[in-house]
């Protein structure tokens, strides 16, 4: 039987006020695949180590099937949890792994069927009677993962239990974990900071930042619609390349995005996302594009709602089925600080207002959402500084992807087309403003 799991305005906070787990509200359905992503120390283990009983939730509640679960001991959770660094006893072979839960929880019982069904589901029948030394990496998370299929749980709980694993190991077992979760029709909950698994695993993905839940959606919806700057980097390969604009919508000309020495020109007629922009006039934004939003072509074949900018070959990354080409168009790169950091950087206080007044309440729920500021923008001082590109991180400010029968060499001037169909626009905190958000906030709410 698998279990409906529900979060209601959950928090989690440590000694001297550390609040690790921020108002985190999520429904997970029966039967359903979710994946919890974020950079690490964003509090994903920690919700799920309260969904499974092991930690205490400090604010909110735990419902499983509708009914309140917050002080369930983890024993009548009926859940199984499968943790990153395996947890196998080693005095123990595999069959003895697997059975000894069953042996806790019926200690009359004979646990061999069910240790002999789930290692054949597993294909691991020639590893019951060796002990955890004798065993693989893979072959270890793969004893492990039938201790917890060999309970029949109502929730499967996976804290990143392929991390340890090499690229190509990680692959085939993603596969299996995908195949058995889906003949099992178990609720399952993986925590990841690999957006390549979450992806590929996910009904849905919730994205969470410093304990706050960004966006959860479909993979799909994810990556297409990201709500935020931080969502948009942190889904995706290669990242999104992210550069800093000003709108420009003269009364009597066309509409533009300044980026510094180019401009992208937005078609006419305007559509309505486009129109929305306009209030956003001489303001500083934040312009997104995916590496298949701009393509190598000649003007002539430029197709509707593609506009023509230039880029100098800085670096180009081969990756046998396809290149990644570093440009330097002359734009400035807007930067999400610590992407990969514990938790996003505070913002400065605020002054106190009336207490309950609605744009208050708006103004605590934006911010809640983004859980810090999440773009740097320089001071507009320096905006024709060119700054060298921070450590680590290689030349240019636009990576396009294109085949490999293309021959590109550092220093080549190469026509480039945006299409503008595939534009991210971003305010100066992150949020994203074109396409526009499919719900106005309800200012009742």
């Amino acid at each position: 039987m698998t279990r409906a799991i529900s979060l209601h305005d959950v928090s989690k906070t440590y000694a001297r006020g550390l609040r690790v787990v921020d108002r985190l509200s999520l429904d997970i359905a029966p039967g359903e695949f979710l994946v919890l992503l974020g950079p690490s120390g964003c509090g994903k283990s920690t919700v799920l180590r309260m969904i499974a009983g092991l930690e205490e939730i400090t604010e909110g509640e735990l419902r499983l099937d509708g009914e309140y679960a917050n002080d369930l001991l983890p024993a009548e959770r009926r859940m199984a949890m499968v943790f990153q660094n395996f947890a196998l006893y080693p005095n123990m072979t595999g069959r003895d792994n697997i059975g000894f839960p069953l042996r806790v929880e019926a200690p009359r019982a004979d646990p061999r069927p069910r240790v002999d069904a789930t290692a054949r589901m597993l294909g691991i029948q020639d590893l019951l009677d060796r002990f955890p030394g004798q065993l693989s990496g893979g072959e270890r998370q793969r004893v492990a993962m039938g201790r917890a299929i060999a309970r029949h749980p109502s929730a499967f709980l996976m804290d990143e239990p392929l991390s340890n694993l090499d690229a190509k190991l990680r692959n085939h077992l993603r596969a299996e974990i995908s195949r058995l979760t889906r003949e099992l029709g178990v609720t399952t909950v993986y925590v990841t900071h690999d957006q390549g698994e979450a992806m590929s695993l996910g009904d849905r993905v919730a994205v969470l930042r410093g304990g706050v839940l960004q966006q959860v959606g479909t993979p799909r919806s994810v990556y297409a619609l990201p709500r935020n700057v931080f969502v948009a980097a942190f889904v995706g390969t290669p990242r999104i390349n992210l550069l800093r604009g000003v709108v420009r919508a003269p009364l009597d000309g066309a509409m533009t995005i300044s980026l510094g020495k180019q401009y992208l020109r937005l078609p006419e007629p305007l559509s309505r996302d486009h129109q929305l922009l306009r209030v956003q006039q001489g303001r500083e934004v934040i312009v997104g594009l995916r590496s298949e939003a701009v393509r190598i072509a000649r003007p002539e074949s430029a197709r509707p709602g593609e506009v023509l900018i230039t880029g100098l070959v800085e670096h180009v990354e081969f990756q046998g089925h396809e290149v990644l080409v570093h440009f330097d168009t002359g734009s400035r790169p807007a930067v999400v600080p610590e992407l990969e950091a514990p938790r996003p950087v505070p913002g400065p206080p605020r002054r106190r207002r009336r207490q309950g007044a609605v744009l208050d309440r708006l103004r605590e729920r934006a911010g809640s959402l983004r859980a810090g500021p999440v773009v740097v923008l320089d001071h507009p001082a320096d905006a024709d500084a060119r700054p060298a590109p921070p450590e680590g991180r290689l030349p240019g400010d636009l990576v396009v992807r294109t085949s490999p029968d293309l021959d590109l060499r550092h220093g080549m001037q190469v026509p480039l087309l945006v299409d503008l169909a595939h534009l991210f626009v971003f305010d100066h905190d992150g949020e994203r403003i074109c396409p526009a958000p499919a719900r106005l906030p309800d200012l009742e709410e």
